[in-house]
């Protein structure tokens, strides 16, 4: 697959901005501030349906403009397609597939398939653990379109069900049974939806630590012993190869637990929204880590 044509039109410092692209190496040359990175995040942005930079849409758009427009021709082998995203800020970002408006937005996922790396990528080892979740979440898509509904619906469930317990945190954290009834349905629904989510999130962990491991060693010697394994608040790291009824299981088991802590709190405390990816070097957070005979040193 390559993208064989890029226009942007109101798109961060864009007015108008038209590519002819083709198959191999592309560079973009130029001195800093003139846009080269927002490109690449155009192409990004039509992978994914998300910046890689900033968490909402308003920044997409030209200062001074009301919405934003990429759009892309992509080739696979003999078969060419074309995909135009409107961009609105506060709006939901609409989708044409070879001029066909698309119902769904996430219908055009697959289309575009990125491998995106930037210095904001950094916040995969240094971060917080949403945006390595988030990382997990967006390889999930690319490889199977089909997350994106999962997503969608785990989102929805936390949404609802986290508006329930902040109302109850406001009377005190005193649930009646009917507040106490309508969670255990919002469980249920999060079993369903997130222990789904956790599996993939876990087989895709699985899947991935051979290559990491190789990569890192080609990178870096015998400089510490790589490892990633996906933790969840409720199975702990051995959800791999337990598939979504495993998970949902262990998920809706979990739950029940810290009901009284969420309705004086207010908040969703077990899912797939608090779990995390670790990378570890020798047994210890990459984050942190030194090597065992270079210890760090301020001189």
């Amino acid at each position: 697959m390559h993208v064989e044509a890029l226009e942007l039109v109101d798109f961060r410092n864009y007015r108008h901005a038209c590519l002819q692209l083709t198959p191999g190496c592309t560079v973009f040359v130029g001195s800093n501030g003139q846009g080269k990175t927002n490109l690449v995040e155009a192409v990004g942005y039509a992978a994914t349906l998300r910046s890689h930079r900033v968490a909402s849409d308003a920044p997409l758009v030209r200062h001074g403009a009301e919405s934003a427009l990429v759009r892309l021709r992509v080739r696979r082998g003999e078969r060419a397609a074309g995909l135009d995203l409107a961009i609105s800020p506060g709006a939901r970002t609409r989708a044409k597939l070879n001029g066909q408006q698309l119902t769904r937005t996430r219908d055009c996922l697959g289309l575009v398939r990125a491998v995106l790396f930037a210095p904001e990528d950094l916040a995969l080892v240094k971060g917080d653990p949403a945006v390595r979740r988030d990382f997990l979440d967006d390889l999930l898509v690319q490889r199977q379109p089909r997350w994106a509904g999962v997503r969608g619906d785990v989102d929805r469930v936390l949404r609802q069900r986290g508006a329930l317990l902040r109302a109850v945190a406001k009377r005190g954290g005193r649930a009646d049974a009917v507040d106490r009834a309508t969670l255990e349905v919002w469980d249920l629904q999060l079993a369903a939806a997130g222990g789904e989510l956790q599996a993939g999130r876990a087989d895709l962990v699985e899947a991935l630590s051979g290559p990491f491991e190789a990569a890192y060693t080609e990178v870096s010697g015998d400089q510490g012993a790589p490892r990633a394994r996906y933790r969840c608040t409720a199975g702990g790291d051995e959800l791999s190869g337990a598939g979504p009824a495993g998970a949902s299981a262990a998920l809706a088991a979990a739950m029940p637990l810290r009901h009284e802590e969420e309705f004086r709190r207010g908040v969703n405390l077990t899912g797939p929204h608090r779990d995390e990816l670790e990378i570890l070097l020798d047994g210890h957070p990459a984050k942190g880590w030194v090597p065992a005979d270079r210890p760090f040193s301020a001189a």
